[in-house]
């Protein structure tokens, strides 16, 4: 340790009867609970002089002590990549993000990632989890475009994912899939987990699967596939695409989970159908409450360009269909 290092003691809490990693975020306003968690598996957050257990809870006159690591600046350079900014304070921003547009630094995307762009929007970044860095609340793949929303603290961070983790954030897709769907809506109840063979990819049948809940209601039908309104009930890894194939309606252009356009449709919609490069998924809405002031925020975006076009010609073609003779 250091002497940047944030050392602390918490004692006379009482019976509190919480798990340690809760107890301690619930103290230190600058450490978060998933913060707690991991310098707790470190040994850096200990009861008395024992390393414990994240969910361990403490007993009446036991003393927690540790150290909270100095954010260090995480490898990536700040650099002027364009954000879509829809709101702006303190505590967070919220974007529209682009299709095509990498949120994080990864193998192959080590420059020009939402992150860096963040990093250059806001040099004074306080630092969360450990490092200088913007705090991603919730994930959208980098083809998936629309509403991102970013921490710009500890607490607001802490706060925005306990509110994702209560399910009490309001999250609207808009996916246009495969198929004829017979219902005007319904929801997909089947649980999620690493594909078992090819773990880059998600599945139903998993060996390590987690409950997963969807709702969708069409919004407009086409010949050969349906725009749908998607409602999370979970956030699982690529739950949309993985339920949607799952009941045999894949998002069209899904590269991993999609399928092709039935045979029978007219040779200009199954090609129309097959065009897109990229899955046309797009996170429309979010709704939550303000992390400071509890206040409620509501974020809407339209759909980008590509998947605008391509919902228009499947109206066109829809209704050249239907108005041909039998």
């Amino acid at each position: 340790m250091t002497d940047d290092d944030h050392c602390f003691t918490l004692s006379d809490l009482g019976d509190a009867n919480q798990r340690l990693d809760a107890l301690v975020s619930a103290h230190l306003k600058e450490c978060s609970r998933s913060l707690a968690a991991d310098l707790i598996r470190k040994g850096l957050i200990r009861v008395g002089t024992d390393t414990k257990k994240p969910g361990y809870r403490p007993k009446p006159g036991e003393v927690i002590r540790g150290c909270i690591p100095k954010p260090k600046t995480i490898s990536c350079e700040p650099e002027p990549v364009p954000l879509d900014i829809l709101f702006e304070d303190r505590d967070l921003i919220v974007l529209d993000k682009a299709p095509g547009q990498v949120v994080h630094p990864a193998p192959g995307h080590d420059s020009g990632t939402i992150v860096h762009g963040l990093l250059h929007h806001c040099p004074d970044l306080e630092g969360i989890g450990g490092e200088l860095r913007p705090g991603i609340v919730h994930r959208l793949d980098k083809n998936t475009s629309g509403i991102l929303v970013v921490a710009k603290n500890g607490p607001a961070l802490a706060e925005l994912a306990a509110q994702f983790k209560a399910r009490t954030v309001r999250k609207r897709y808009l996916a246009l899939v495969h198929g004829v769907m017979k219902k005007n809506s319904g929801s997909i109840t089947l649980p999620i987990g690493r594909h078992p063979t090819d773990r880059k990819r998600m599945s139903t049948i998993s060996r390590s699967e987690r409950p997963a809940k969807t709702l969708w209601t069409v919004r407009e039908r086409y010949t050969g596939a349906a725009l749908l309104d998607i409602d999370l009930m979970t956030g699982r890894t690529h739950q949309i695409r993985v339920h949607c194939a799952a009941i045999h309606h894949p998002v069209v252009g899904d590269p991993v989970y999609g399928g092709r356009p039935d045979r029978h449709l007219p040779g200009r919609i199954s090609h129309l159908l097959r065009s897109p490069s990229r899955q046309m998924l797009h996170a429309e809405r979010i709704g939550f409450k303000h992390p400071r002031t509890d206040l409620p925020l509501s974020f809407q975006s339209p759909p980008p360009a590509d998947m605008r076009r391509l919902i228009q010609r499947l109206r066109i073609y829809t209704e050249k269909e239907t108005s041909w003779p039998e």
